[in-house]
């Protein structure tokens, strides 16, 4: 397995020592606290590794430590990959951004939209333009997730077997022609939503390419960067490396062994979908990282065009518009100053975040508090691996970036 190691002097790149010891010191707090089990992070800049930190334990109740090679889920980092997927697909003329979803998938065409009632007894109405490829890579499809508690529609996806995990047994077909009988939680393009719109972003990939999306990621994306490391299940050596998953105790807030849902990277039975599901290491996603920081190409391997890649990392919100004012509460990225791309949120205007950083700057998030961004303006890439579930349970993506930010000194 590969393990990911600095490759030079963080002073060789703009970067300061001492400060840069800081997100260690930082983050060994929350594993004194039980907070989070262990941690590993990674600072790039100029395409090399300048720092590599990591403390406490991929098993706390075994006392196996996080190691360089240890493997993560990382969720809702498998969004970013489907998007490159998708946008391939896209430079191949198979899709274009303003095709209506039921071209590739001609249930949504009978979609409906909740306009009143209960998750009950719905009150629906037709929808007034169709579903597109841009609304589902942008999130304002109108889809939503089963675990979110803040609308009757989240109800109907929790009712319909979707919450954590698709129902059992579903393929990503299966699960595609079951949401297309849900109601839309609004009008297409009307406000951001985060949902399983990656998810059905994933079943056109497989329409249009006549493969699955886990022999697509492999053919054209995780395959040609080297990322061997990243599937949506280990078992062997592998599980071996699986850190283990964990939930704040409710009474304590101190991590929880949380086997019943982590366990699922263990196995065959989910399906593989575009929204989350896979696991990844440290050393697989800093390539992915840097492809993307590269303009789509690494170590001589093109995945994406370069101006693709900048028109998938600019913010595509009409009007340009962040995601506070487009969108509907939920933490974490959603916050004023982040807008959002063609499967990325992109800060947009750092003095209204609060928070240092750079306009310009891209990235997504995991639900088990793993994060990454892309920062051009500084060639800085940001890895942070944990395996805490919910994300946002503790302000560790904000801190991180005051941390990371403080230490840049050219």
């Amino acid at each position: 397995m590969s393990a990911i190691s600095p490759e030079l002097d963080p002073s060789d790149v703009g970067l300061d020592q001492a400060r840069l010891g800081s997100i260690g010191r930082h983050f060994d707090r929350y594993v004194e606290d039980r907070r989070i089990p262990g941690f590993l992070a990674v600072v790039t800049r100029r395409g090399k590794v300048a720092y590599v930190v990591r403390g406490g334990f991929r098993d706390l109740e075994n006392g196996a430590p996080v190691e360089a090679d240890t493997r993560f889920r990382i969720y809702s980092m498998t969004k970013p990959i489907t998007s490159v997927a998708a946008m391939i697909c896209y430079e191949e003329g198979l899709i274009a951004l303003d095709d209506p979803l039921s071209k590739f998938i001609p249930e949504f065409g009978e979609t409906r939209v909740f306009a009143g009632g209960s998750s009950i007894r719905p009150v629906t109405v037709p929808v007034l333009g169709p579903i597109k490829i841009w609304h589902l890579m942008t999130h304002t499809a109108g889809l939503t997730y089963g675990w979110m508690f803040n609308h009757p529609v989240d109800a109907m996806y929790r009712s319909a077997g979707f919450e954590w995990e698709a129902p059992h047994g579903l393929d990503l077909a299966g699960c595609c022609s079951r949401l297309a009988q849900i109601p839309l939680r609004c009008q297409p393009g009307t406000e951001w939503n985060y949902s399983m719109a990656t998810d059905v972003l994933g079943r056109v990939v497989e329409v249009v390419t006549e493969r699955s999306l886990d022999e697509f990621f492999v053919e054209r994306v995780l395959g040609p960067l080297g990322m061997k490391e990243t599937s949506y299940y280990v078992e062997g050596e592998g599980a071996e490396k699986l850190a283990v998953l964990y939930m704040p105790d409710l009474f304590t807030g101190r991590a929880t062994r949380a086997a019943h849902v982590g366990d699922a990277a263990l196995s065959r039975e989910s399906a593989p979908l575009g929204g989350s599901g896979l696991v990844s290491t440290a050393a697989d996603y800093h390539r992915f990282t840097q492809m993307l920081l590269r303009h789509g190409e690494l170590d001589g391997v093109r995945i994406l065009g370069a101006r693709t890649v900048a028109y998938m990392t600019r913010n595509h919100l009409p009007g340009g518009a962040d995601m506070a004012r487009f969108g509907n509460p939920m933490g974490g990225e959603q916050e004023p100053g982040i807008g959002f791309g063609l499967g990325f949120s992109v800060v947009i205007d750092p003095a209204a975040l609060r928070v240092t950083c750079s306009a310009g700057e891209y990235g997504w998030g995991g639900a088990a508090s793993t994060e990454f961004w892309v920062d051009p303006a500084e060639e800085l890439t940001v890895l942070f691996f944990t395996q805490l579930l919910p994300s946002g349970t503790y302000p560790i993506r904000r801190e991180l970036k005051q941390l990371v930010y403080s230490a840049i000194v050219d």
